[in-house]
């Protein structure tokens, strides 16, 4: 398996220097020993198009992007379109996973009912990506997330239903399963058939005290979630994929977040 970081919180401060805090976010993850990294499908408006560029910072700090991220606008025809644009660039640049994500709410309540209308309308939309990223050798894996219409184990189960396997794997993301309701470690025995790609992160023992959930994550090994028991499932599984930390905030800095995930995984899973 290979270890991966994720980007985005390096680029949140200085909408002026995003090429700069990129080249900054690849130059820490390298002396770390991250092997690859990911990041949102939009940086390529960062560097106008021009993946070339792109590729040259990945190949100075001998990196590799292993992922985009797109996030749906739930605009069928728009999201297809950026998703045409998405693979077309990260053909370029050499990366393999497209990462789908339904539209995130930031209104209460957080926590909805199904709305099984729009989990099929996901479902039906990363099918035509899927297919479409599969003809250009990319994978289109979808991430289950909190505020989003694809977050718990029904909805998860009824997504996976509707679509179809050589069309869209699922990124599964530890902590979005475990705030969810869900055990980890069950979750990815039950679903790891269409497992192609995987977020790592960690949620605080005292998670009842945010009031947003996602406050909650943290780095690896800090929390409550069982890494062993996911690291022995997948390896029991077959999977030889990405296994990508990702953090939606960092405590104190990016490069100590990234620096304490990645000892953890040296010293608790020999990676």
């Amino acid at each position: 398996m290979r270890i991966a970081y994720t980007g985005w919180t390096w680029l949140v401060n200085h909408k002026d220097n995003y090429v700069w805090e990129f080249e900054q976010f690849l130059r820490e993850v390298s002396d770390l020993g991250y092997e690859e990294v990911e990041n949102f499908a939009f940086i390529m408006d960062y560097f106008e198009g021009d993946a070339g560029r792109v590729k040259a910072l990945l190949d100075k700090y001998n990196l590799k992007m292993a992922n985009l991220y797109q996030h749906y606008k739930d605009d069928d025809e728009l999201d297809y379109e950026n998703a045409v644009k998405f693979i077309a660039f990260m053909k370029e640049i050499g990366a393999k996973y497209l990462n789908l994500q339904g539209t995130m709410w930031h209104d209460e309540p957080l926590e909805r009912p199904v709305d099984r209308e729009k989990v099929l309308k996901y479902a039906a939309l990363s099918n035509r990506i899927g297919r479409l990223a599969r003809d250009n050798g990319i994978i289109a894996c979808f991430h289950p997330h909190a505020q989003t219409a694809i977050y718990k184990e029904e909805e998860i189960q009824l997504f996976l239903d509707n679509t179809d396997p050589k069309l869209v794997s699922l990124c599964l993301d530890t902590a979005h399963t475990t705030i969810a309701g869900m055990d980890a470690v069950e979750a990815f025995r039950r679903w790891a058939d269409r497992i192609d790609y995987v977020h790592l992160k960690d949620v605080d023992p005292n998670l009842g005290q945010y009031e947003n959930p996602m406050q909650s994550f943290c780095e690896l090994g800090i929390g409550t979630i069982n890494f062993r028991g996911v690291y022995r499932v997948l390896k029991e599984a077959g999977y030889d994929g990405v296994l990508c930390v990702e953090l939606d905030h960092r405590p104190v800095c990016n490069y100590k977040s990234a620096m304490i995930s990645r000892q953890y995984l040296h010293n608790a899973l020999g990676l």
